[in-house]
């Protein structure tokens, strides 16, 4: 009979860890913003200890647009020279900037951006955009803006 109870216990433990592990899961499908249902994109998402990555994919399986929502700062250094356009992004005004790629040219690198924003105090955004072209790049950038950032998507990387 002793061995029962340990073995109810076990089974016991196990679904209750395949509980956590499903309840862990279905906070974590809700951490990268909603993207709007006729953008055609889908998030592929990757949360470690400290940050997430949102990476946006094509039908076609092109990833697009990237996220990373991190508590930290990614201490990025952006260059002013190569700075674009004027944004938006979780409430914040921002810039984009165009890739430092060492004076190489990089085919469709005008298609390319890249910003940090920082959204509060120890609330990070850095995005980049890889579009097939300057409208796909447009197009993007307007859909970054309209995302709507869940404020409990950094809520455990304080």
């Amino acid at each position: 009979m002793g061995e029962c109870v340990v073995k109810t216990v076990c089974i016991f433990s196990a679904v209750l860890a395949l509980g956590v592990s499903a309840s862990a899961f279905a906070q974590q499908a809700v951490q990268c913003p909603s993207l709007p249902a006729n953008s055609g994109l889908h998030w592929d998402q990757q949360t470690q200890s400290d940050f997430i990555v949102c990476k946006a994919t094509t039908e076609d399986g092109r990833t697009v647009l990237n996220m990373m929502l991190s508590g930290r700062d990614p201490d990025l250094a952006l260059n002013r020279p190569l700075r674009a356009e004027k944004g938006e992004f979780g409430g914040e005004q921002m810039y984009w900037y165009k890739l430092d790629m060492g004076g190489r040219d990089v085919p469709g690198l005008e298609s390319r951006r890249i910003s940090v924003v920082k959204l509060d105090k120890n609330r990070y955004a850095q995005i980049w955009i890889d579009a097939a072209d300057t409208t796909e790049l447009g197009t993007l950038q307007n859909l970054t803006q309209s995302l709507n950032l869940n404020p409990s998507a950094l809520a455990g990387s304080n």
